[in-house]
Parts: structure tokens; sequence; C-alpha cells
């Protein structure tokens, strides 16, 4: 065997390790500086242009969001507000097919100018050309097929207003990381909202989402070994039986 062979496996399985995760201690938090909340907060957005002029600065009431009656709902690029996530989906379908076919052909030669008597006489005993060809044929299949599915989720996140599209509608984006021992759990929120759906709360719910991501998931020990192995993995998807 060639020297090279037990070397490149050897590397191999070590960057599979590596990928996996650190060994030995928790999984890492994604980083906070950066990301995209981070510099939608940033960023100044769009200014609540008030006129000054109609203003009585003597006046208990302003129009900003930082009145007692003010609207508190997010708005603008760096605002937060609320997801709440309640998913109770059931699904049930059940399928049956059945499918059932006979055929039978038969054609005989008893009198076709004699033909069949002269070739019985040099046909051997107890063979005949009476019935020179009969064909039969037989099928059948069936079907059954049955999807049963419920899932449940109730989660809170809070996300951050990343952009306002040129029809004021809100693209939102949240993260959400929970580490307990050597497992790290994650949930992600994006989506597009509309600023008159959410509540006076400052809350949304993640059926008025348009093109909603929710994801919840996580990393770490359990994780990876719930998880089938690499090689595994491959062996699934190369072999044909």
């Amino acid at each position: 065997m060639n020297l090279r062979t037990p070397i490149v496996l050897t590397c191999a399985c070590l960057a599979a390790a590596c990928g996996q995760g650190p060994i030995g201690r928790a999984p890492d938090f994604s980083p906070l500086q950066g990301n995209s909340e981070q510099l939608a907060m940033l960023s100044p957005g769009l200014p609540l242009v008030a006129d000054k002029r109609r203003v009585d600065r003597s006046s208990l009431w302003t129009s900003g969001q930082s009145s007692l009656l003010g609207d508190r709902r997010a708005l603008k690029q760096g605002d937060i507000l609320t997801v709440v996530v309640e998913i109770d989906d059931k699904a049930e379908i059940s399928n049956s097919t059945s499918r059932s076919r006979n055929g039978t052909e038969s054609l005989s030669l008893p009198h076709l100018f004699g033909i069949s008597q002269r070739l019985n006489r040099r046909m051997p005993e107890g063979a005949s050309m009476d019935e020179a060809v009969s064909i039969g044929s037989s099928s059948e299949s069936s079907g059954d097929g049955a999807v049963r599915r419920n899932e449940k989720l109730t989660l809170r996140i809070a996300a951050t207003v990343t952009g306002v599209l040129p029809n004021g509608i809100l693209s939102i984006e949240g993260l959400q990381e929970v580490r307990v021992n050597f497992e790290l759990r994650e949930l992600v929120v994006a989506g597009f909202v509309r600023p008159q759906d959410i509540s006076r709360q400052n809350e949304i719910t993640y059926d008025k989402i348009a093109s909603a991501r929710i994801s919840y998931g996580g990393r770490g020990q359990i994780s990876e070994v719930q998880q089938p192995r690499y090689g595994q993995q491959i062996l699934g998807r190369a072999l044909p039986f």
C-alpha cells in the first residue's frame, strides 16, 4: 500500500471532525458585531418629519414616538418588534389505489386447407396443431399511502427592521440563541410585514409575515449524535440499493 494513502485518510478524518464543532467545549455564539441587525440599528433610517411650526412648545402633546400617547410600533429601519410564533398544524392524507386486468387470446387451425391434419401426422404422439396459438396474460397492482403530520411550536422572538421597501413594507430579521451546557438552540425569523399589521403592543404573529422564514434548530453534542455520520450520508446517496 502506498504510504500516502493512510496520510490522506487521516487528514480527511481530522478535517471532518473539525467541521462538526469544537471538541471538549460548548459551541460558540454567532458574532453580534457586523450582522444584519446591528447594521440596521446603526443606520439612521427614515426620519419622522414633523411640522414644527404647528407644534406649540408649551403643549404637553407631541407627535413623536416617545410621547405618552405616541405610536410605539416599529416604523423605520433599526426599530425592534416582537414576533409571536404559534404553530399548531395537523395534516392527514390517505390514498388507496387498485388495478386488475385479465386477457386471453386463442388461435386454432382445425380446418385450413388440411394443413393441420398433415402436420398432425408428423407431430409426436399427443401433439396437435388444432390449437396452434394460445396466449394468456394477467396483471394486478395495488398501492396504499398515508401521511400524518402534527406540529406544534410556540415561541416569541425580538426582530429588527432591517429595511423599508419603497411601498412601505418592512423587512425584518431576528436571531435568538440559547446555550444550555453543550447544546446551542437557534431561532431564526425573517420576512416582510405591513406596518398596519403590527399591533399596538408592537407585536406581529407569524401568519402575517410574507415570505416567512422560520428556523428552530440547534448545534452541539446532542445534535451531532442525532445526525448520521458523513460516511453513511455519502453511501446513502451513492448506493442504488
